[in-house]
């Protein structure tokens, strides 16, 4: 049997639980493909997945959504050995190894004008804040989106996505940011850390929340009636703040949603056309190389990233 390196877990907890070991490499079935992965993107999901702050999971445990690479096996007749793709995987066996079996219809064909870095930035986050806007929220030309921490992995995607939609957009960031914001599209910025959005925002007919918390509590004051509030958060904050939410939507003729991203090879083409006819600009904003996962953690939980961290799974 073929080993691999991969970044694996026995309990759940900090950063310091992730280690690299040696494993069997997998093998794909029916509707699958092998992919050796050139790089990993890292995304809140997986520290809160290391933490045990989401669903539970049997151990040991490899975390890690998003990925870039190139099939070595497939199952599946739309995918070849040597095709390059990008795509998503879930725990227990996720991406944060040398070699990944994923389903075929969360994969996509992989552009040649896009390199490894980039695509593996681009999955969950820009899934979900295209599939939040779009098919969740079904935002329109002159309506009004607020994004809070807009500069984020989701967040710097849906800016630029809500503005090719034709949508007026207020995003929520530090000021050292606004300039980067300005640049993708962004109308009204606002410095969470000296101004309260909810005095400043303005009605808004549609919130992409990706904080939760007690913002998604705030955000119902700023939603017209009708308005949709949209929680990319992953349901992991507190269940009192959600039922707060949701109570003031219900109260005012506003809605509630709780979005999960679902994979999509057609909706991951459609995304990479928008990159690749320069539409769409996804930020790496550093690499790593997996061996040094456990930093990676450490730099995203601080929220201080300005778009997405990428391990370089084949440095």
């Amino acid at each position: 049997m073929t080993r691999m390196r991969a970044v694996e877990q026995d309990v759940f907890g900090g950063a310091e639980v992730l280690r690299l070991v040696e494993r069997d490499r997998p093998e794909p079935g029916a509707g699958e493909v092998l992919v050796r992965v050139v790089a990993a993107g890292v995304n809140p999901a997986d520290w809160k997945v290391r933490a045990g702050l989401v669903a539970p999971f049997e151990f040991p445990l490899t975390v890690g959504l998003d990925f870039s690479g190139v099939v070595t096996e497939s199952g599946d007749a739309r995918f070849s050995s040597g095709d390059r793709v990008f795509g998503m995987v879930f725990p227990p066996r996720g991406a944060y190894a040398e070699y990944v079996v994923a389903r075929a219809d969360a994969v996509a064909a992989l552009p040649a004008e896009l390199d490894h870095l980039d695509a593996a930035a681009l999955p969950v986050a820009a899934l979900t804040a295209w599939q939040a806007l779009h098919h969740v929220a079904g935002l329109e030309a002159g309506q009004r989106v607020l994004v809070h921490a807009a500069a984020g992995g989701v967040g710097h995607l849906a800016v630029q996505l809500a503005k090719l939609r034709g949508a007026e957009v207020v995003g929520t960031a530090r000021a050292a940011k606004h300039d980067y914001l300005r640049g993708l599209g962004a109308d009204q910025l606002i410095d969470y850390t000296e101004t309260d959005f909810a005095t400043e925002s303005g009605r808004v007919d549609v919130v992409l929340d990706a904080v939760g918390g007690e913002y998604s509590v705030r955000s119902m004051e700023v939603l017209k009636p009708g308005g949709i509030l949209v929680d990319v958060t992953g349901r992991t904050g507190s269940a009192a703040h959600r039922a707060a939410a949701l109570e003031r939507a219900t109260a005012r003729g506003q809605r509630l949603a709780e979005f999960s991203v679902a994979p999509s090879s057609t909706d991951l083409a459609d995304i990479a056309a928008l990159v690749v006819s320069g539409k769409l600009e996804v930020t790496v904003g550093e690499v790593l190389p997996l061996r040094e996962v456990a930093r990676a953690h450490r730099i995203g939980e601080t929220n201080r990233v300005r778009g997405k961290l990428v391990l370089r799974v084949d440095a």
